[in-house]
């Protein structure tokens, strides 16, 4: 039989309909050049009101539209080259352009950095004088509040000038990670069985292999990956313990209680409701979990279940292809239900090239959704011409919808809510699919694949990203406690985690323990909980939208377009659902159960 090479495309090889329009932020990169250079010189501009915060509300307001506008160059400036890095971490005119921006960045913000020192230090009441005599300040009064309360944790206006000024290195163990992943790390390419050569790369693994149906290319292209991951653990685990330390270090200059506090205070969430989603959810849903996975054993006829085998589609003889427009045309088609404002949102999405869906070396693995203030948002997808691919265009576009919205009716500095409900909208947007699809055909093959892809949902932000969660607190915790952190070390809480959820009904090799090298988030302080927290809201709104249809809609429109206005327990109270309440976590989690024990009978 005659062997195949399959081929990755280099960046410049990529068809252009396939890659998003970065023009839509600057036509050239001379235009890029251009809007930096003014960067540093408005920076400069607003240091000339040093000193002056207290002559007035007036100058305050002055000095606040200034840094506004700085604010949506930054983001615009910013977005762009972080695009293009990207799309391929592997130009190094991408790589020098990113840490030009970062350098600029740095400065800027040591720049304007004695704007919060300034306000910290004038008399109590001058603020709320300020508020009351200029209407102006109206618009920044979220702002000013936030600010307000970190005054017990403010350093001195010399120190926090040189925190500021230190940002690029604060930010050097995520460019670290980023930078060796996508564009250090070579991967074994692999056989199957007919001596077929497969290559392998992060986005390969984590978008094609670890679902494809075929056991033996499954097993062997894990064996691949961990193999190189193995050899970067000492490297990642230098980069992730430095970010460890920074965190630590900081919260304990800041005076606050434990790093877990000052990472949840802009997140505007308690110890109670952060420690309510790890604990009752890793709790409640191991048992269902464990049924889930002694049910794909049986089906899929394997002696052992491995932890590579997690994500085997169940039906291996059935798994929906789509092309992208096909994906595109369902999504629409399950989000006519938000209505017209919002389905025109999607379908320009779809139409304009905000989404960028090709496959080619050195781009960022994963997906994600940037949304910078006054352009359109832009999503990154790896398309592999799957059903379950839609699930994933449906959560970035679910991202998209919320932050064109939010940035088309909020001020910049009011649009971005806390961490801890940004997953609801995307998340949001998969249930609503799920629901269609489920409603569209009654094939009991067709509705188990539906249940399933709602069950990987689940699974990434109830189990993944959860036990992320459960692996930084635990993390934090040790360091907070003096604990060196060591490849070893990370490895072991990792293994323990997964090994406290998953019991005796997988085998967790030493691959599995090396899993904290996969993800990003880490690096975005007490990030990877929050995602079974937009969840759990979402599933709660995708059944009111099902019982109420209109009214349940026009509540969560509404939440959307307030942006970061308010707190998220607020937002999510306008939509009608009470995220102090433990039940509403177990609600969502019932849920799940609910899917699995469908899931259980259709093989009976």
């Amino acid at each position: 039989m005659e062997k195949t090479i399959e081929k990755r495309l280099n960046r410049n090889e990529v068809p252009e309909e396939l890659t998003w329009n970065l023009e839509d932020l600057f036509e050239s990169q001379q235009d890029w050049e251009s809007e930096l250079t003014s960067i540093e010189r408005d920076a400069a501009q607003i240091r000339k009101f040093k000193g002056k915060l207290g002559d007035g509300a007036d100058s305050l307001l002055d000095c606040f539209q200034a840094e506004e506008n700085l604010s949506k160059k930054l983001v615009r400036t910013g977005t762009y080259i972080s695009l293009l890095q990207s799309a391929d971490g592997t130009n190094p005119d991408h790589q020098g352009n990113y840490s030009r921006f970062s350098a600029i960045l740095s400065k800027t913000n040591a720049d304007i950095s004695f704007i919060e020192s300034e306000l910290l230090s004038l008399p109590d009441g001058t603020i709320d004088a300020y508020i009351k005599e200029q209407s102006g300040l109206e618009a920044f009064s979220k702002k000013l509040n936030d600010l307000l309360q970190s005054k017990a944790h403010q350093l001195s206006e010399e120190t926090e000038e040189v925190l500021a000024a230190l940002g690029e290195v604060h930010g050097s163990p995520y460019r670290i990670y980023q930078t060796s992943k996508s564009a250090d790390m070579d991967f074994e390419a692999i056989e199957d069985e007919n001596g077929n050569v497969l290559p392998n790369s992060f986005a390969l693994y984590e978008d094609r292999y670890e679902f494809t149906p075929n056991t033996f290319v499954r097993r062997k292209a894990y064996e691949s990956f961990t193999e190189t991951l193995k050899k970067y653990k000492n490297t990642f685990a230098s980069a992730y313990g430095t970010e460890v330390k920074k965190q630590v270090t900081l919260s304990r200059l800041r005076k606050y209680e434990s790093v877990t506090d000052m990472l949840l205070k802009p997140q505007h969430v308690t110890k109670e409701m952060y420690h309510n989603q790890l604990d009752i959810i890793q709790n409640e849903l191991a048992p269902h979990m464990r049924r889930f996975a002694a049910l794909k054993k049986r089906v899929l006829k394997l002696e052992e279940m491995h932890f590579c085998d997690l994500k085997a589609p169940l039906d291996t003889e059935f798994n929906p292809k789509t092309t992208y427009a096909e994906a595109g045309n369902v999504i629409v088609e399950a989000l006519e239900v938000m209505g017209p404002e919002y389905l025109q949102i999607m379908k320009k999405a779809l139409a304009d090239r905000w989404v960028d869906l090709a496959d080619n070396v050195g781009k960022s693995t994963g997906a994600f959704c940037s949304s910078p203030y006054g352009v359109h948002p832009y999503i990154l997808i790896t398309w592999q011409d799957t059903m379950r691919g839609a699930f994933v265009l449906a959560h970035e576009l679910g991202h998209a919808g919320h932050f064109y919205l939010a940035n088309k009716n909020q001020r910049i500095m009011n649009t971005r809510p806390s961490t801890y409900f940004v997953e609801a909208p995307s998340t949001l947007n998969e249930m609503l699919l799920g629901r269609h699809l489920l409603k569209k055909t009654q094939d009991k093959r067709m509705r188990r694949w539906v249940i399933l892809q709602l069950l990987g949902t689940y699974y990434h932000n109830f189990v993944t990203h959860l036990l992320e969660g459960e692996f930084q607190c635990r993390v934090y915790d040790a360091a907070e406690n003096g604990q060196p952190i060591t490849a070893k070390m990370l490895c072991d809480l990792k293994g323990n985690v997964l090994s406290s959820f998953w019991g005796d009904s997988v085998i967790l090799d030493a691959g599995a323990s090396l899993t904290w090298m996969r993800q990003p988030h880490y690096y975005m302080g007490l990030y990877p909980y929050t995602y079974s927290a937009g969840l759990t809201a979402s599933t709660l709104v995708s059944q009111m939208i099902e019982e109420e249809g209109k009214p349940a809609v026009d509540r969560w429109i509404r939440v959307l377009k307030a942006g970061g206005t308010k707190k998220p327990v607020d937002l999510l109270n306008d939509a009608g659902v009470d995220m102090t309440n433990p039940e509403a976590i177990r609600k969502a989690v019932a849920y799940v159960g609910m899917l699995v024990e469908e899931l259980e009978d259709s093989y009976e």
